[in-house]
């Protein structure tokens, strides 16, 4: 069977914080022939390890790049990498998938009232800025 996976499965199979729920998340994981993961269920996972469990950016990476190691496992892996990148320099996973999605779409640059993020991106040689 290949599945969509909603951010609530991969979210039971990497915490295992409900037995019956992290019991079903990993067997629908790894009995699936084909896991499909959009890009907005990696940007809520990385939201809900970080803000709902208090998980850091780099065991929240760690967590992140697990998912991207399952064989079976089809996303934009480059928007992914992007967003590791992002979460790695101590921004937001988000922020680096809608900068990759954004430059994609024929944007050029990132403008938010976020100014950490503007700093990062900009740090990186990617333009932003923050409006004013």
């Amino acid at each position: 069977m290949n599945i969509i996976a909603d951010t609530n499965i991969l979210v039971r199979a990497a915490v295992q914080d409900d037995p019956a729920q992290a019991r079903y998340a990993m067997q629908v994981l790894e009995t699936a022939d084909m896991i499909a993961v959009p890009l907005p269920c990696f940007c809520e996972f990385a939201w809900v390890l970080q803000r709902a469990y208090k998980i850091g950016a780099a065991d929240t990476a760690t967590a992140i790049q697990a998912l991207l190691d399952i064989d079976k496992l089809v996303t934009n892996r480059v928007a992914v990498e992007a967003g590791l990148d992002m979460l790695r320099a101590g921004g937001d996973f988000a922020d680096g998938v809608i900068v990759f999605e954004g430059r994609s779409l024929g944007g050029e640059v990132f403008v938010s009232f976020d100014g950490d993020a503007v700093k990062r991106l900009t740090a990186r040689k990617i333009a932003a800025r923050a409006p004013g």
